[in-house]
């Protein structure tokens, strides 16, 4: 079967409408650019072309002309029922429902319902989460977790081999702050019984001493060079003190089903900071200033890049900027994708720009993310409203399971805290990924957890009453494959969703090529309306045998893919709700 038939209708069009411009204007001329869109306005067809303005500029001809010349450059190609221009000079296209029907069952039939594999042999690398060492994991690293973990499926599903980075924050000064402050002010039986919430409340105290007591930032600084040094006694604490952190987040991530190819923090690259700052200097990039090492960003509009401070020590530029040497050494990747929050936005710019100098082909990409935001405002430390992530969890599941003892008071307790964790976290998960990740959220529990509008409960429900609706047709037709089932479009309806169906293969690349998941969550979304129109006007176990067959089996291939879509998002999809 072939790649593009199955996976970008849009693409066989374009490539008939390029053929009928070079037939109409020549060779001489780039067409390969010329493309085909789903329709903006069903009235006007099912897909569109707008390209012919663009092509007057350039034949310096009246738009519609140029699309009245291509059009009769040749017959209508077999998929077509019919080509129309509209306006100054819109190509609008409608597909015959046979070939639509075809197509959108070759896309059922296809692994992964027909996702094209463009990322075959090809290596990105996904770092995101990165939390730091010795504090809990709180609601200011969800979008990070989950957006990340969203674009690490969809690069997956698109072929790529996917190398995911959780680059802990595991080194710097906070250490020297905290190896004292467990020392001095935690109990022994709390050092036994070590936790992330005192290792945090550790590092505030030693942190606050410092304000009153000059003498014990010394003291700190002289522990942190101990650990830089190898002192066994200081690797130890520290090594103990990733441990525990590991393991809290480790259970976080179990609850967001989430997992990384490599966990390796900051420290995994002190090794390399020296060199890779001779390297610098040995390509005349790096210059004193001040006691200090930076390179010049002038040229790129920004500040200097510091890459070694006046004391000698080094700072997350060096690390990243040997991050980047230590992944394209070993895993050659094509590109390097970063997810963090938008205030790190110029150092992102700042350690590329200097990569670039470097002579690093790899392409870098800074997804960054507005923050997240309750009701009230931000998230403040001092405010006391930080929301630690399992916090957040647990209330997630706690509100979902009153929804589902309302409503299914029947079902055994096991099942409805395993529904509870399925649409509790994907809730959570929904409301950060169905919006475009760089604008703030306003989170609220009413508009996450709803059963309707735009959330992820309201999908889930929609899978389930799928699946509902495909038992029920098993008992009136034991034994038959609704995907095997003829497939026939005849309402308008019908052909809205079939459409729909198949725009997903392209919207699943379309995910990945601008980093947006919140892409694929709106398709979603649109996909699970157009079905609830598509059943509302469409009786299905109630028709007549071969309209109830071709029906359900519309019903089945929607309900692959809500469910491909969501497993994208890394939302569960349960069967019963």
């Amino acid at each position: 079967m072939n790649e593009t038939t199955v996976n970008r209708c849009e693409e066989i069009l374009a490539v008939w409408l390029r053929q009928a411009f070079r037939a109409a204007f020549g060779e001489e001329h780039d067409w390969s650019s010329l493309s085909v869109r789903p329709a903006t306005d069903p009235r006007f067809g099912d897909f569109q072309c707008n390209d012919a303005m663009q092509a007057a500029k350039l034949l310096r001809r009246p738009p519609r002309a140029v699309a009245e010349a291509a059009l009769a450059a040749g017959p209508l190609p077999p998929m077509l029922a019919k080509a129309e221009i509209a306006g100054p000079g819109f190509i609008n296209l409608t597909v015959r429902s046979e070939w639509l029907a075809e197509q959108v069952a070759a896309l059922s039939a296809a692994p992964r319902f027909g996702i094209p594999d463009i990322g075959a042999g090809r290596t990105v690398v996904i770092d995101y989460s990165s939390p730091n060492v010795a504090k809990p994991m709180h609601i200011g690293h969800i979008r990070s977790t989950v957006i990340g973990n969203a674009l690490d499926r969809i690069y997956r599903a698109l072929g790529y081999r996917v190398i995911s980075d959780n680059h802990l924050g595991d080194w710097g000064t906070q250490f020297g702050l905290l190896i004292q402050g467990y020392r001095e002010f935690l109990s022994e039986q709390e050092r036994e019984n070590l936790t992330v919430e005192l290792l945090e409340r550790a590092y505030v105290q030693s942190y606050n001493r410092t304000k009153d007591d000059p003498s014990w930032l010394d003291v700190c600084k002289a522990e942190l060079v101990k650990l830089q040094q190898g002192d066994a006694e200081n690797r130890a604490i520290w090594e103990r003190f990733i441990a525990i952190s590991m393991e809290e987040f480790n259970r976080v991530y179990a609850r967001l089903d989430v997992s990384f190819e490599l966990t390796r923090g900051e420290s995994y690259y002190n090794g390399m900071l020296a060199d890779t700052v001779r390297q610098m200097q040995d390509k005349g990039l790096a210059a004193e200033s001040e006691g200090a090492l930076v390179v010049n960003l002038e040229e790129e509009g920004m500040p200097v890049c510091i890459v070694r401070k006046s004391d000698g020590g080094f700072n997350y530029a060096t690390t990243d900027i040997a991050t980047v040497r230590s992944r394209v050494e070993e895993f050659a990747p094509e590109r390097v994708v970063y997810v963090t929050d938008e205030r790190q936005q110029l150092h992102f710019r700042q350690f590329f720009a200097v990569c670039g100098k470097l002579g690093y082909q790899t392409r870098l990409e800074h997804v960054w993310f507005g923050l997240m935001r309750l009701p009230e405002g931000t998230f403040s430390t001092r405010q006391g409203n930080v929301i630690k992530l399992e916090a957040l969890l647990d209330e997630a599941e706690r509100r979902a399971l009153e929804i589902i003892k309302e409503a299914n008071g029947d079902m055994p307790e096991a099942e409805q805290k395993e529904l509870a964790a399925a649409i509790g976290i994907g809730a959570i998960k929904y409301a950060d990924l169905s919006h475009d990740p760089q604008t703030l959220i306003v989170f609220t529990w009413e508009k996450a957890l709803a059963l309707e509008g735009n959330s992820g409960p309201y999908l889930q429900y929609a899978y389930a009453r799928l699946c509902s609706l495909l038992d029920k047709y098993a008992e009136q037709a034991p034994g038959r494959d609704p995907l095997a089932n003829p497939l026939c479009l005849e309402s308008d309806i019908e052909r809205d969703l079939a459409l729909r169906l198949l725009q997903f293969p392209a919207v699943v690349s379309r995910a990945a090529e601008v980093y947006k998941p919140s892409v694929l969550a709106e398709y979603l979304f649109g996909l699970s309306q157009t079905y609830s129109s598509f059943y509302q006007r469409s009786p299905v176990l109630k028709s007549e045998p071969s309209v109830r067959d071709s029906r359900i089996r519309l019903c089945a291939m929607t309900a692959q893919a809500l469910s491909e879509g969501l497993g994208l998002l890394g939302i569960r999809t349960p069967r019963r709700i």
